[in-house]
């Protein structure tokens, strides 16, 4: 007996859709699509979301010594002119070296991270910077989430049936 709904679909078409309409429920809060879509979308949102919660706090902070461009006030590389061995003049970008404090994960931090990378989908904003969503699930959901008990982070609220086939629609968001 099958553990998951096929939703007609083949199974490299079927886990693609769940991966887009996982990301959108977690990115954007809410989702609309059918009855069954979002009772699958359900478990696999919570699952991460409890994941999350569970790894929220296993990282050390790390200070670490970057090489990085040196910038102007308007936002551009500052360069300078450098003669090379043969005589040829060229211009160089100035390097700056700057230390930063960052998050590095634990091991079990870290496979969760995995975990959550491959049931979500990469996804980008208006201005086409990457969002990165395991980032959004350890440092905005988990917090939120926390105290809450296990399961229960999404609901799905039934929208009546779809105009044009009349299949049974659902918000899942959430809660």
């Amino acid at each position: 007996m099958a553990t998951n709904r096929k939703l007609g679909r083949t199974t490299d078409i079927r886990k693609a859709m769940l991966k887009n309409l996982a990301t959108d429920v977690i990115v954007y809060g809410k989702v609309e699509t059918t009855e069954m879509r979002a009772k699958e979308v359900k478990s696999i949102v919570d699952s991460l979301i409890s994941l999350a919660i569970k790894e929220k706090d296993n990282f050390e902070e790390v200070e670490v010594t970057i090489k990085k461009a040196k910038l102007d006030s308007k936002g551009n590389k500052v360069t300078e002119l450098v003669k090379s061995k043969n005589g040829k003049e060229y211009l160089k970008v100035v390097k700056e070296e700057v230390k930063e404090k960052r998050q590095k994960d634990m091991p079990t931090r870290l496979n969760a991270r995995r975990k959550m990378i491959r049931n979500l989908t990469k996804i980008k904003d208006s201005k086409g910077n990457n969002i990165d969503v395991p980032a959004k699930l350890f440092n905005e959901l988990a917090p939120k989430y926390a105290g809450k008990n296990v399961g229960g982070y999404t609901r799905i609220i039934k929208a009546g049936p779809r105009k044009g086939d009349g299949a049974e629609v659902a918000i899942l968001q959430l809660v």
